[in-house]
């Protein structure tokens, strides 16, 4: 479990997060939604133990932990193989063995052999992201922190990358904590989506939901979630936000939406 105790923390301009409190179980995609400067990636550095708070508690009792950054930050002297091995030459793993694992997990990616070979460069911006990702997850991690990692793709890519995070949680278990401000986004990978005010971060609205896949059905549990005026007097740009609600035991329920598919596409 990853919980963040009654956190705060600021920087030059202000505080960024007041007392924030959220947890992240096992075998689950949290998703944190909100506008841009909110403090989602902070919440993130702090997880990953890049920031300490000023006060409250960040405890992480997952083993592993990986990251995949807004931008894919591979080597660019390095193949694409190279990159995802990298992470296990830094964990001491055997040259045979690191490659044979960034061979394995590429291909599952959908990565030709001669690909594999193939600088970032020579990459497009949609296999960049794959290799990132492989870096990730080829450290066997049971805690992935994702920083908007799809915003600079077109849907289409974005889509299919999608998918691949919500295989892979359901596969392996595995938790994410992914951080967006893209409302279909949200609605399509969060298994728990929690929406953020505006800086000093507080929870205005968290709910279960089920993932949606469906084109059509995404854009209605968008606009539904869209309709909670705490969310969207967080998310839009012009108008002052409402003062954020907190959370009580359990969790608010997001409109139903007819038909909900559950789980990635196929």
């Amino acid at each position: 479990m990853l919980r963040f105790d009654k956190i705060s923390l600021g920087f030059g301009d202000g505080p960024v997060l007041k007392n924030f409190s959220l947890e992240v179980l096992p075998g689950e995609v949290v998703v944190l939604l909100g506008r841009s400067g909110c403090g989602k990636t902070t919440l993130l550095r702090l997880a990953a133990g890049l920031l300490r708070p000023d006060a409250g508690r960040v405890a992480n009792g997952f083993s592993r932990t990986a990251v995949v950054f807004q931008e894919p930050r591979l080597l660019p002297w390095s193949s694409a193989r190279e990159n995802v091995a990298f992470a296990l030459a830094a964990r001491g793993v055997p040259p045979a063995e690191r490659d044979a694992c960034a061979k394995a997990l590429l291909a599952r990616f959908g990565f030709a052999a001669a690909d594999m070979e193939k600088r970032p460069l020579a990459l497009s911006g949609g296999m960049q992201s794959r290799v990132a990702i492989a870096r990730a997850l080829v450290v066997e991690p049971d805690l992935v922190l994702m920083d908007e990692p799809f915003a600079a793709l077109d849907i289409g890519l974005r889509r299919d990358l999608q998918d691949l995070v919500r295989e892979t949680v359901e596969s392996t278990r595995r938790a994410v904590l992914f951080v967006t401000h893209d409302v279909t986004e949200a609605v399509r990978l969060a298994d728990r989506l929690v929406v953020l005010s505006p800086r000093p971060a507080k929870i205005v609205h968290e709910a279960r939901t089920v993932p949606v896949v469906d084109p059509a059905r995404i854009h209605m549990a968008a606009a539904a979630l869209l309709d909670r005026p705490e969310v969207s007097g967080a998310l839009m740009l012009s108008g002052r936000p409402p003062a954020a609600t907190p959370v009580e035991e359990g969790y608010a329920e997001m409109p139903a939406v007819p038909d909900c598919v559950s789980g990635a596409a196929g």
